[in-house]
């Protein structure tokens, strides 16, 4: 989808300003290498979710925790 020098840009109206299928073309082109990393990247991300639901999970089990205190009653 390569544009002539000689054409004008067509106008985009979207929010990404047309980067949507420059970015599919880019990442449907990668090296071995570029797939490596893209894939290392994956799994660091799902790393990162699971630390971030570890972290609220411990959160709210404190929380359960100092919900109140026991009282005699007499």
């Amino acid at each position: 989808m390569k544009q002539k020098e000689s054409e004008p840009a067509a106008q985009v109206h979207c929010l990404c300003m047309g980067l949507g299928p420059k970015i599919t073309e880019m990442l449907q082109c990668r090296s071995e290498a570029a797939a490596a990393h893209m894939r290392n990247a994956r799994v660091e991300f799902l790393k990162a979710l699971r630390a971030l639901i570890d972290e609220r999970i411990e959160q709210l089990s404190r929380a359960e925790k100092r919900k109140g205190a026991k009282v005699q009653v007499e």
